[in-house]
């Protein structure tokens, strides 16, 4: 095994595309509500969001790549895990989207948490108000492609593709191994702790025992049956396009 300081290190979302910094798209949404102002208290917050695809993954699958190609294909803006955690955890950050929330969407909130966790959702930590502002916020702004942190369980369910993206445990170890350039000894370890991680966000702030249930989700992909993730960007867009009626261009 390895040393301690040469721990396998990997964030979930993490492939060979260089991606843009959280804190720089963060700071571009928050400049694009500032000019939007999209403020409509006359309207349903369903009919504010735009038709919305959610990525729900096993650590390890490739959900990022996959839709980081179907927003090239639909033009959709894509978000991922670490800008939603960097919204959530900055404090002025936190603090703009929930300003923007509760005005876009006036009793959301209240509603949301009862919902998922009845009446005692008080009790719930600022950390989760922050969480379901940022994804309310950011959907707000136009088509958007969300990727983990249960976004699926937090928008309008009628404005939701809901996708989860599946594979054996000895795909994700050998894809990981394969990117990071490590023993996979070393990334079964590391999947072992992500796979907690995972577990535990899951209960902490939606209150479920599982990261998912099948029943959650329009659509189960098993990477073990489509490797490519192209192929699978496609089958998604298809869905969409069936779902809702809209047109897929691709690039």
């Amino acid at each position: 095994m390895k040393a301690e300081d040469e721990e396998v290190k990997y964030v979930p979302g993490f492939y060979a595309k260089k991606r843009p910094g959280a804190a720089d798209l963060a700071n571009r949404y928050i400049r694009e509500w500032e000019d939007k102002k999209l403020v409509d208290k006359k309207k349903k917050a369903k009919d504010l969001i735009h038709p919305t695809i959610c990525f729900s993954r096993e650590i390890g699958v490739g959900a990022l790549e996959v839709a980081d190609i179907l927003g090239e294909m639909m033009g959709y803006r894509v978000v991922d895990r670490q800008l939603i955690e960097h919204i959530s955890e900055e404090a002025k950050l936190s603090e703009k989207t929930v300003q923007i929330f509760d005005e876009s969407y006036p009793g959301k909130m209240n509603e949301c948490l009862t919902y998922l966790f009845g009446e005692k959702a008080f009790i719930k930590s600022d950390y989760t108000r922050h969480l379901f502002s940022g994804i309310f916020a950011i959907a707000g702004l136009g088509p958007t492609i969300f990727v983990g942190r249960g976004a699926h369980l937090v928008l309008p369910r009628e404005n939701v593709l809901a996708v989860r993206l599946i594979s054996s445990r000895q795909y994700r170890i050998k894809r990981l191994a394969k990117i990071l350039k490590a023993k996979e000894d070393d990334v079964d370890a590391k999947l072992n702790q992500l796979d907690k991680e995972q577990k535990n966000f899951f209960k902490r702030v939606y209150g479920k025992k599982d990261a998912s249930s099948p029943h959650e989700f329009d659509l189960v992909i098993n990477f073990d049956y489509f490797k490519e993730p192209r192929m699978v960007a496609e089958i998604v867009a298809l869905a969409f396009q069936q779902k809702y009626g809209a047109m897929v261009k691709k690039k």
